[in-house]
């Protein structure tokens, strides 16, 4: 893939890096780099060599949300509410979120709208010490749209949420922690490090048992206490039929450390 690529991929032990490669755009998203997100998380879901997914942004930002130009453009040919912009994000922010590989943001700059809602989407979230995170929907006298409105609540609680969304902060990445929207920060120039080796004891891990618990959470907020029990026995049982749940008894029998296929 060459660099002038909107987005850029790489894979190497397992990990399968994805950066947002727009810096002159400060990694917006148009609808071609939506499409081409989108893609790129279907090959890697069913790529058996991917166990673990990182997303990134190169320079500064890491995604300053939707494409403002592209916009503006479909505002002045009168299709503002039909270009399709919405209904594309919309597509990917469902790919991501139920991604069976589990997934990190690595969070290098500044994450609004659409880009902070790519983060909230992810299974794990480091911030880079000069991170910050802006709604920016009210801002425009506009209502959030990627799926913000599901996600917040959920991370931080209802009325830090509203806060976020009403008032439009600006939240540094010491407060994003503090409300629990990313899981850790660490200094600007050891994320990539971090990132690479939170995304490798992963991708050395039951792959496997972690789609099925991925699942069992994503889809558990909607049943009751015995139907979440029902589903954890159904997953349990495809853990144990596993190669890895077989092998993770061959190690505890053999007294060494078991070495994971994924399968």
């Amino acid at each position: 893939m060459t660099t002038d690529s909107p987005v850029l991929t790489q894979v190497q032990a397992g990990v399968a890096w994805i950066t947002l490669n727009r810096g002159p755009q400060r990694n917006a998203l148009d609808i071609p780099t939506l499409n081409y997100l989108h893609a790129v998380l279907d090959a890697f879901n069913t790529d058996p060599s991917v166990r673990v997914v990182v997303l990134t942004g190169s320079g500064r930002s890491f995604c300053a949300g939707a494409d403002l130009a592209e916009w503006a453009d479909a505002e002045s040919r009168g299709s503002l509410e039909t270009y399709g912009w919405t209904e594309t994000a919309h597509a990917l922010m469902t790919r991501l979120h139920t991604l069976d590989k589990p997934t990190i943001a690595a969070i290098n700059g500044t994450a609004v709208g659409a880009g902070m809602d790519l983060t909230l989407c992810c299974d794990l979230r480091i911030a880079a010490q000069s991170a910050r995170f802006k709604a920016g929907y009210t801002s425009m006298a506009y209502s959030p749209d990627a799926g913000a409105s599901w996600h917040l609540p959920r991370l931080i609680g209802s009325e830090q949420a509203k806060r976020l969304l009403f008032l439009d902060e600006l939240w540094s990445a010491e407060r994003a922690l503090a409300a629990g929207l990313v899981g850790e920060v660490v200094a600007d120039e050891q994320l990539h490090a971090h990132a690479s080796e939170l995304a490798t004891r992963l991708a050395n891990g039951p792959t496997f048992a972690f789609a099925q618990t991925k699942t069992l959470i994503r889809e558990g907020a909607g049943r009751s206490l015995p139907e979440q029990l029902e589903a954890e026995l159904a997953a349990g049982l495809l853990c144990g039929r596993s190669d890895d749940g077989a092998e993770a008894l061959r190690a505890s029998m053999e007294k060494r450390l078991p070495v994971f296929s994924g399968r």
